[in-house]
């Protein structure tokens, strides 16, 4: 794996725990939330912009993601 592949799985990571911290959630539940909404994939695809974030806008950015692009 190269260090780019490592950094934007640590980045995930990170936004998951984060995520599972702010909502009360359980992180397996954040983990298929992220991959059934296709958020994990838009923070993997548009790491080297987000990542620069703070965890407070990212927290907003995920929900406003969710929220438009993937409704129920």
């Amino acid at each position: 794996m190269s260090k780019e592949e490592s950094d934007i799985f640590y980045f995930l990571s990170f936004c998951i725990e984060q995520y599972k911290t702010e909502k009360g959630m359980d992180g397996a539940d954040v983990a298929s939330l992220f991959f059934e909404n296709g958020v994990a994939e838009y923070l993997m695809d548009n790491f080297e912009v987000l990542h620069t974030q703070s965890w407070q806008w990212m927290m907003e950015e995920i929900d406003n993601y969710i929220k438009n692009n993937h409704a129920s």
